[in-house]
Formats: structure tokens, sequence, C-alpha cells
């Protein structure tokens, strides 16, 4: 979410939700793995906001998506949430509808588009806050190229996942290669790492969940209990036993006015469908007592739908056959998100449960709507159901492992009327007492206030331009490798530049020291560029009129952020096979090392050791004996991205030329990229992306090969993601 305080004293405010199906209407809940809670979460979060008095804009983002398998609502740029909210639909990756796993090589655009709708909206916010590991990897570099902090909201954890498929038995190798979950946790450290704030729902999660984490710093982590929309869950009034919804449960049932225990997620491994039905079906008290219904998701053929759901469904099923509960077990096909009240009141009716036997819940949204509605609940002893029980004081705990302790709670509830009826009073006041939006906006707003500060940046982005007036794209390259190496070519480049210098600017961006590049630079007798990206992008410079340096103003203090030079040294002193290098590869943003890779711990370690000690710094090591220590908001990439900003440039009308390994963040995003034919091998995996054109020739030669592809001088010719 970025937040941001305009001129009339009111916050503009934007949350970031990146993967599943988003909208204001009708939402999909349980099609698939990702469209569950969080997506519901987020829209009743922005219209919350919105009503306060203090909030006037609120936007959300999310990924457009345009296919034919689903809905057209989700191809809308813009849709209106009412009460100065809106959903704001970003470019990202394909078009067609992607899971979450495979969205992290197309994250990089997202950051792109979120920058161009800032700038459209014309103010800088405040505030970040991302919502899941995907939307904290955006958050964090987003709230670094506006110099803003960070608040973060996790929802689920890859470790916590992880733990948990493990102790099933899936083998790492499979995990990994069904969830990305290396990537998935790390973007989790990263977030936690730059987070000013994490946003937990629960005290469990700090207690428990996160303290596995390198960047654990329970210091900054708040709990705000969530909120939930209780206007249209109440208890029964008698209306819903006539319901469409009633009438196809009771299709499944031999004796329909028997209790309910009722089950209502979508068909994830992790909602642990399977255990409650084990746990039914092994019981005969049980299904004496109560018929249960599922409601797992929408469904029309169960073979076409995603592989996790499809495993879910069919084990389902058969194990509905192999305990032959049939007349006693209701699995609706379809419901509405209309149906879900309508649902939590027949249960209530019947005096039934609502169970949720989810192997992690760190929210529990259903757990709440059920209380509100008068159902007793029997949830996971985790995160959310611990909090919720202990603050509405209305259902049991259960160890989703264990079936006989499942069973065991739910004949306990049915067994004790008296407790079922105390239960389902006790529900309705603690909902209602403990979780309703204005409350959770209250307190959100309230532990948000202290990391508000005014964004200096605020002044560096505007929607016209103000430097290089003449400059309507750039071209920035690296220098080894890339525009160096072929004197010939070269000179052709530098005379096409000149050729075009009235509406074309020019820069470098390199690791190089500006003393270093400089130097090199009158070397090979080229004019110095227009803009010189330097010391692996810790530095930006100008060019005078051609002559004279002029150091951009504001960069320094906004990659200032988090970096703790001295207290680095200290610590790098205790990792062994370092040596610091001269004072002229120092810099005041860039501590540089060299290494010995037979005794000097891998990157990974480093990391880890600087993560324990709250230290945010990135780390680069390059040519096997080089190593440097930078701010987190620092690289050639950011660099690039905030001068976009800076100068009012679209980033499809900038382009970057690259070699090595080390300019792939460079390369990736909106901006148009270049591969010179004499690249290192780590950049092959980039090949087939559109906006990476991979040029035969070499050197200076392949530059020129990629101006000319993208028809970079003239109507520039901007690739579409395949679909």
């Amino acid at each position: 979410m970025i937040v941001s305080k305009t001129g009339s004293g009111k916050y503009y405010i934007v949350l970031i939700s990146i993967h599943g199906l988003i909208r204001g209407h009708d939402l999909e809940l349980g099609r698939d793995a990702d469209t569950g809670g969080q997506t519901l979460y987020v829209i009743e979060l922005a219209r919350a906001l919105a009503a306060h008095p203090e909030v006037e804009r609120v936007d959300l983002l999310t990924r457009l998506v345009v296919d034919s398998k689903i809905d057209k609502s989700y191809s809308v740029a813009n849709e209106p949430l009412g009460n100065n909210a809106w959903i704001v639909r970003l470019n990202c990756g394909p078009r067609r509808y992607l899971r979450k796993e495979v969205l992290w090589p197309h994250l990089q655009g997202f950051i792109d588009s979120a920058l161009q709708h800032v700038r459209s909206v014309g103010r800088v916010p405040d505030i970040v806050h991302s919502h899941y590991a995907d939307a904290g990897l955006v958050g964090s570099r987003l709230a670094g190229l506006l110099g803003v902090p960070l608040i973060h909201t996790g929802h689920s954890l890859g470790k916590e996942k992880l733990a948990r498929l493990l102790e099933k038995g899936v083998k790492e190798s499979t995990i990994e290669e069904q969830y990305n979950m290396s990537t998935r946790i790390e973007a989790e450290e990263i977030a936690l790492g730059t987070a000013a704030k994490v946003v937990v729902s629960t005290q469990q999660e700090i207690d428990e969940q996160y303290e596995s984490y390198d960047n654990y710093q329970p210091s900054r982590m708040v709990v705000i209990p969530p909120g939930v929309d209780l206007s249209r869950f109440h208890p029964a009034d008698g209306t819903e036993l006539g319901t469409p919804i009633a009438k196809e449960l009771n299709r499944f049932l031999e004796e329909t006015t028997k209790p309910m225990i009722l089950a209502l997620s979508r068909p994830d491994e992790r909602k642990n469908i399977a255990s409650l039905v084990h746990a039914y079906g092994e019981s005969i008290d049980l299904q004496n007592q109560a018929n249960l219904v599922i409601v797992a998701g929408n469904r029309n053929n169960i073979p076409e739908m995603d592989k996790g759901a499809r495993s879910v469904l069919t084990e389902l099923l058969m194990l509905i056959d192999r305990y032959d509960l049939y007349g006693k077990v209701a699995y609706p096909k379809h419901h509405s998100a209309d149906d879900v009240p309508v649902l939590y009141r027949i249960a209530a009716k019947r005096r039934g449960v609502f169970i949720n036997p989810a192997l992690t819940e760190p929210f529990g949204l259903t757990l709440i709507e059920a209380a509100a509605s008068g159902l007793p609940i029997v949830a996971t002893h985790d995160g959310g159901p611990q909090e919720i029980i202990a603050y509405c004081k209305n259902g049991l705990l259960i160890d989703p492992l264990n079936i006989d302790d499942i069973k065991r709670k739910l004949i306990d509830i049915f067994s004790n009327k008296r407790r079922w009826s105390s239960y389902s009073r006790n529900g309705v006041t603690g909902a209602n007492r403990h979780f309703s939006w204005p409350g959770h906006v209250e307190s959100y707003l309230s532990q948000i206030a202290g990391v508000i500060n005014k964004s200096k940046l605020r002044h560096h982005v505007r929607p016209t331009k103000s430097r290089l007036p003449t400059v309507d794209r750039m071209a920035f390259s690296s220098i080894d490798n890339a525009l160096f190496g072929d004197d010939q070519s070269m000179r052709e480049l530098v005379e096409l530049l000149k050729a075009n210098k009235n509406h074309c600017g020019f820069g470098i961006a390199t690791g190089r020291s500006l003393a270093s590049t400089t130097r090199f630079i009158k070397k090979m007798g080229i004019p110095t560029p227009d803009i010189l990206i330097t010391s692996v992008g810790t530095e930006i410079h100008y060019s005078h009129r051609g002559m004279r340096l002029v150091e951009d103003a504001y960069w320094p203090q906004h990659i200032d952020y988090r970096w703790e030079p001295e207290a680095l040294l200290d610590i790098m002193q205790r990792v062994p096979g370092l040596k610091i290098r001269a004072k002229s590869e120092q810099s005041r943003h860039k501590i540089s090392y060299t290494y010995d890779k037979t005794i000097t711990p891998t990157s990974r370690e480093i990391k880890r050791l600087l993560r324990t000690h709250d230290l945010a710094t990135k780390i680069v090591m390059t040519d096997e004996t080089c190593l440097d220590l930078l701010p987190i908001r620092a690289s050639k990439g950011l660099a690039i991205r905030y001068l976009a900003m800076k100068w009012g440039l679209s980033l499809d009308r900038i382009l970057v030329v690259g070699d090595s390994g080390n300019d792939e963040e460079m390369l990736t995003g909106d901006t148009l990229g270049v591969v010179v034919g004499n690249h290192s091998p780590e950049l092959d995996k980039l090949k087939n992306k559109p906006r990476i054109y991979f040029a035969r020739g070499e050197f200076a030669l392949g530059i020129i090969e990629g101006l000319e592809h993208y028809r970079f001088f003239s109507d520039i010719v901007v690739p579409e993601e395949n679909q």
C-alpha cells in the first residue's frame, strides 16, 4: 500500500496485490489457489480506507489480464470501487492469466508500470504497503525508487508452507519445481529487510512463523487484527432454508434436517480437506450426528482444472467413495459470492459447526464470517484461529494432522447443546466488537503515522521534463565488452549518436568508479555522455555542456536509506578471505573487497550474516575476485528508473545495452534491452523475451544493430509481450 497526504491534508493510498483475479463485484473466491481470502481482504480494505475521513483516494494495483478463458472485466484498466477507490490493472508479462509461481520473471515490468501510474497521478506517496511475497519484492524496489518507507503484509509465508509440505513427505526438489519456493522465500527476506513495519494479523505470526527468517526483527512488526465487512453476515432468520443453495445441498443429503459440518475453502492442498473427510469417514458417531458439507470453489470439469485443484478434488471424491458417504456428504459444483453468507446461516439454523482444518491459517477470514453468523467454529491451532477464538470464545482448536483430534472436537460441540448456544452468541458479539473494518482502519492509520514522512522525491517527479528539453529518448550502455572493444564500430556509433543528439540522449551505466570511467572515455577519445551512472549505480552525474560533471543532488540522499558503512566494515572483518581494496575503489556508498573463493563464504552466507545483524545491504560478487557492498536502493537498473521518473521519460523510450550477468536487472522490465553478440552465457536465459534483443554483432556493432532493431531514432517499435 502507498500512503501520501495530498495538499488537502488527506491521504492518497495505493494497495499492491498482484496475483489472482481481483474485481469489485462477484469475486470468484475459490476459483483457484490464487483467488482466495487475500483477494477479498484487499478489496474490502480499499473500500474501508476510502471511507475514512482522513483518506482522499485509494488505488488497488493489480495485474491486467486479457484471456478468453476468464471474464472480460479483468481486462479493464481502471475499475471504480466507489468512495474514491479504484482498482488499477497494470501490464505484467504475457496478457493471459498466470498462476503466481510463474509471475516472478515478469515483476520488473509491474514495477515499471506502477512507476508510470504514480507519474500519471502526479503525486509521490509516502508509504508503500505490499501484500504477499510477490508484491513484497515489487514493493521493496518501488519504495526504493520513490524514496519512501515500505510496509509489508505476508498473508502466508513460504518457509511455513515448505515445512508443512516436507512434513507430508513431499520431496524438496518437487516443491521447488512446483512452487518456486527459493525465489518466494528470498522475496520475503527482501521485503522483511527493507520494511519499516510488518503488519500481521496475530502475535503467533511474529513469535513463530517469522522467527525462522534471517531478517526477523520483531521490533518492526505490529499486530492489527484483520477487518471484515460484516454487513452481509448475521444470524439465521429462517429465510435461508428456502434458498437455491439450500436446495442444492439437499440434493446430496438423505437426512436434510441433521446438523451440518460446513467447510468452505478453495481446493488447495494446504486447506487439508482430505483430513476432514478421513475424520468424518472413520467416525460412525459423527456421521450419525451431522452431515458434512464441503464447498471447495467452483468447478465444471475436474480434469481441465490446474494440477493442485485437480489433485485435491479427485482425492475428495475418492475418499467419499472409499468410506461410502453418499447421502451424508454434499459437495456442490458451483456457488456464488452471495451464497456464502447464506451457507453460514443454513449451517447455523441447523445447529451445525464451521470447520477450517487448514495446515496453516495466518488470517482466518471465513472464521470471522462464520462467527458473525452465529456458527460455532473448529479450526487449526495456528495464528488466526488462535486469536479469533481467544477474542470471541466461540469454538475449539485442533491439530490438523491429528484425525482423532478432529473427530473428538467436532463430537464435543455436537454433544453439548448449551456449549453450542454459548459459542453461537459469543461469536456474533466478538466478531462485531473486534473485527470490524472501521476499527481496523483506525488502528492501521494510527500505527503507520510514525513512519509517514514527506518525500523529497515528489519534487523530482513531474509530468513535464525539466532537463534536457530536446531529449525524448535515452540510450544507456555498459562500457567494457559493450561500448568499447571494437574501435571502428565505436566510432560509427558515436557519429550516429551525434547525428541524433537533438532528440536522443546518451548515458553510460557501469560498475567502474567515476574517475576510472572518465579516464577511459578520455583515452578512447569520445565525447562525455549526457549522464554517467557509475560505481555500480551508487553515483549519478550529468555532463554540463559536455565539459564539467554535475552530481545529481538527490540521489545520494535517496540511496542513504539504512546504509550503515561503519557497522558493515566491523561485521565484514569476521569474514575470512576478504581484503579491502584500494581507496580509489571505495566511495561513500560502496565498500569494495577482493576475496579468495577457496575460503570466503558464499554470498548467501554473507547475506545471512548481515541480515541477522539487521544490516540491509546489497552484495555484488563479480569476476570471482571482487565483492562490493551497496545500499539496498542502489543499482544500475534502479538508477535508470529514477532518472526516467525525474526527467519525465517513459521507460519504453529508454534503450539499455548489456553484456554480462550484472546487467540483468538493467535489461529486464519495460525498457528496450539490447544484448551484444559477445555477451556472457549468464544472459542466455533472457532470450525470447520480446523487449530484449540479442544482437549478432559484437561490441558497439551490436549496439548499432539494436538501435536499428527498435528503430530507436525514428518511430520507436515497442514489442508486445507474448500472449
